[in-house]
Formats: C-alpha cells, structure tokens, sequence
C-alpha cells in the first residue's frame, strides 16, 4: 500500500497532472523568443534568459512543492526577491554608467532635449491606460514602457504595482528587441527623404573636466529636482565617474562587464519565470502588451516631431532621425537612427550624433519614474 501511496503521490506532483493548455501557450512564447534571440539575433542578451525563464516557469507542478516563483521558500522566489524589492535596476544603471560615454551629449546640448521629447510617451501611455480602466500606480507603472527602458519598468513597477512586474517587464524588453522593426515605418511616416539627408557636423572634443564634473552635477540636480530618480540615476553616474576619473579602471570594468552581465542573466531568468501562465495570461496583460506598443510608437513620434520643430529655428539642421533616439534603449535606438539614414544617403553617418538623444533617454525616463513615484508612491 505504502508503494501504490507513493506512487499516486508521485503522479499527482507531476507535469502532466497539473496540465493546463495556458501552460503550453506560455511555453511556446518562451520559444519564440528565444528563437528570435537566436535566429534575428534580437537583444539575445535580454530574450534569450527571459525565453528560457518562460519555460521554467511554466513547467505545471503541484501547489506546496517550493518549485514555483511566487512560492515562499523556494530558490526561484528567494532569486525573485532582487526584482520584487528592485534591486538588481540600479546594478546594471551602474554598469551601464560604467560603459556609457556622455561626451556626444555635452558636446551638443540642444540634443538633450530630443530626449526629454521622447518620454511623452510614457504619459500618453499613462494616459491611455487610466482610460482602460487601470488605477493611477497600475498606470504609471505602465506608462514608464513608454521610456523603452527595462530596469527602469521593473523598478518602478516594484513599488507602484509589483502584480504586474511579469507583463510589464516582458512587454518592455519585447519592444526592446523588436525597436528595428517597431521604430522604422513611424520615422519615415513622419519625415521627408529630404529631411532623413540632412547631415550633421562631428561632435567637438570634450574635455576630462567636463566629463568628471557632469555625472557630479546631473546627479546633484537631479537628487534635488526628482528625489525618487535618485537611486537610478545616482547608479548611473556613480558608474559613469568611475569610468572617465581614470584611477578605478578595476571597479568600472568589473561594472560593465561581469556585474552587468550576471545581474542581466538573473534579472531576465526571473522576469521570465514570472510569468506563470495562471497569473500571467490575463485580459489585463493583453491590456498591457497593446498599450506598450502604442507608448513605443508615440515615444518615437514625439522625438521626431519635436526635431522637426526645432529645426524651424535652427540654422544648423538636426536630422529629425535623430529624434527617434530620444527612447533610452541604448544603443539600440541610435543604430536603427543611423540604419535609416543611411538609406536615405548612404554616405550619411549619424550614430554618434543619434547617440546624445538616446543617452539623455536614459536620464530622462529614470526622472520621469521619479516624478512618477513622487505623485504616485
């Protein structure tokens, strides 16, 4: 008896008693992005841990077995702390610091403003989800995909709404990957062959003190402007002076290499396992995949838009592509930038100058999560 009890107990804890086609449907978008990790080579640094914590998470199991990510005491819940708590964010805005240079932005102020002009997307997504019927965090939790910027989403949503982590998160590294194809028909709907031509004069040289004296500065106003952009945006630049002070080269390449690399391989694994198909595949998500799309597409638009704005005033014409960098998928934007310039003329080399934009994205969406965290935390 006590063999058939052990086996009955041993088929009821399994996969296939647990079966529920939501389960499948997960584990096959699992697949697909990692295939498109794989095969498109789409940010296979982001989709392909993501891809593979789908399937994980997704494995049907019997309730009280510690395996699951949302079950006390198990390894992947203890792992899934460093998301809930938003803690792995400001690690890799550290080594994104640490790898990022902000000499293309000081060089030519004015292309700041070409990121701030992006984050009208994440109001307007905001705005659009109060109107599907979300609460104000659930939407300011959703409105900050419209920065196209992942750590700063799961960070966010860690203390607006931490019940959506799993949709918002793998809705913004999504359209992460997918900006090569999502950004390109928005630029050329809004711009003329004419203006997708202009080229833009090189960046001038940027002395050490500048680069030493910015992270400080940006930091400082930032801390007194936006308090709650303070842990992102502190990471940022404590990453980036360790980088242009030239005396901690062990500490800024040990930030943007192995610490980097181990948050981002942990971060995505968990964000993926998250999305249990009971929690995951709800009419919200749906809700929530569609209004990331829409906050992309105007994040774009309004980049765009905002440099052919300012070009009437200029006599040193800013490529409108330029614009579309303004999101702060760095540099994922500023390439799809050059790559559509260069169709236009191929002889036209604008990444370093798309780069400025896409670099003040980043600053940009951390304080609008700030902001965002200040009126609604």
């Amino acid at each position: 008896m006590d063999l058939i009890s052990g086996l009955s107990t041993f088929v009821s804890s399994s996969g296939f008693a647990n079966f529920d086609y939501r389960f499948l449907i997960m584990i096959l978008v699992g697949v697909v992005l990692i295939y498109l990790a794989i095969a498109k080579n789409f940010e296979p640094l982001l989709l392909l841990p993501i891809g593979f914590g789908v399937i994980i998470g997704n494995i049907p199991f019997a309730k009280g077995m510690e395996i699951g990510i949302y079950e006390d005491g198990s390894v992947l819940n203890y792992l899934y702390q460093g998301v809930i708590k938003g803690i792995y964010p400001p690690i890799i805005f550290l080594g994104i610091g640490a790898m990022t240079d902000f000499s293309v932005m000081l060089s030519k102020p004015r292309l700041i403003l070409l990121g701030a002009a992006a984050q009208v997307g994440i109001f307007l997504a905001f705005l659009g989800a109060i109107l599907l019927g979300f609460s104000l965090k659930e939407a300011g939790a959703i409105g900050i995909i419209g920065g196209a910027d992942g750590p700063t989403a799961i960070f966010l949503t860690s203390k607006l709404a931490p019940d959506f982590i799993g949709p918002i998160a793998i809705t913004a590294y999504s359209y992460m990957a997918l900006i090569p194809i999502i950004q390109p028909p928005v630029m050329r709907l809004l711009t003329t062959k004419k203006e997708r031509m202009i080229k833009m004069r090189p960046p001038r040289a940027v002395s050490k003190l500048e680069r030493v004296l910015f992270p400080v500065i940006i930091t400082v106003v930032c801390g007194f402007v936006a308090p709650g952009s303070l842990i992102l945006v502190g990471m940022l630049c404590f990453g980036n002076i360790l980088k242009e002070s030239g005396v901690t080269d062990r500490l800024s390449a040990t930030a943007r290499t192995s610490l980097i690399d181990i948050v981002t391989m942990i971060l995505g694994f968990c964000v993926g396992a998250s999305t249990q198909a009971d929690v995951f595949l709800t009419l919200k998500s749906l809700k929530i995949f569609g209004l990331g799309a829409f906050a992309f597409a105007s994040a774009t638009a309004g980049g765009v838009l905002f440099a052919k704005m300012m070009n009437l005033f200029l006599k040193d014409k800013i490529n409108p592509l330029i614009g579309s960098a303004g999101v702060s998928a760095v540099p994922a934007a500023a390439r799809v930038s050059q790559s559509v310039g260069r169709q236009a003329d191929p002889s036209n080399y604008l990444l370093m100058q798309a780069m400025a934009p896409n670099i003040a994205g980043v600053i940009g969406s951390a304080i609008a999560a700030g902001i965002l965290l200040a009126l609604l935390g």
